[in-house]
């Protein structure tokens, strides 16, 4: 069973940074291509980030530019580094396999961004 578990969220400044990291258990994690994904109350998940399993990425035209995602196989985590930071960012930030299946989903991290 996986289990995925998501930690570094927190409240920022706009304009600052945070870097989020997931752990991944129960699954061989080199061969997924991984996800960042984001809610808020109301809204459909939104995926802003993915990596896949040779390190290529892409991002949401609204992360472009500000956000980076990283991966390191050995520690089973991965990782979005998230610069200037803006309102519209704040949100729960989960991980998952980027695509239509998806593992059952962790808790995630509140990222507040508010001055």
């Amino acid at each position: 069973q996986v289990q995925l578990v998501e930690s570094g969220g927190g409240l920022v400044r706009p304009g600052g940074s945070l870097r989020l990291s997931c752990v991944v258990s129960g699954r061989i994690f080199s061969i997924y291509t991984m996800g960042w994904y984001r809610q808020t109350p109301g809204k459909q998940r939104e995926l802003v980030a993915s990596i896949t399993s040779g390190g290529r990425t892409n991002y949401g035209d609204s992360v472009k530019g500000r956000f980076a995602i990283s991966r390191d196989n050995a520690k089973n985590t991965v990782y979005l580094q998230m610069n200037s930071l803006k309102p519209e960012d704040t949100a729960v930030y989960s991980c998952n396999q980027a695509g239509p299946r998806t593992w059952s989903w962790g808790q995630g991290t509140q990222v507040t961004v508010s001055s």
